[in-house]
């Protein structure tokens, strides 16, 4: 078993949701969060509203999967990446699940 743990800015949330679902993933989890970014070492003077940090309304979804699913979420929300202009991306991360009471 493996947890996904994905992030990406709030506008993405029906893609990742439509993600999930095409990769047969039937139950997950999502929240609004809200993202940080340290700007300190952008230029400072091009940038009227320039702060130490840029606070960005985001979504955090995870989800408990089998390893037969991860490669699938992964291929289809690098494949949403390349088809993005902007410059905000999905990000997943895998993390192995050693131990757990549940059974998919």
């Amino acid at each position: 078993m493996k947890l996904l743990i994905i992030t990406a800015i709030a506008e993405y949330e029906t893609d990742i949701k439509l993600i999930l679902k095409k990769s047969g993933v039937k139950v997950f989890s999502c929240q609004g969060v809200t993202g940080y970014k340290d700007v300190t070492n952008t230029d400072i003077e091009g940038n009227w509203f320039a702060g130490e940090m840029v606070a960005t309304n985001s979504i955090l979804c995870y989800a408990f999967v089998g390893a037969d699913s991860v490669d699938e979420v992964i291929t289809n929300i690098a494949a949403f990446n390349d088809e993005q202009d902007f410059l905000s991306k999905i990000h997943v991360a895998e993390v192995a699940i050693e131990r757990t009471n549940t059974i998919l």
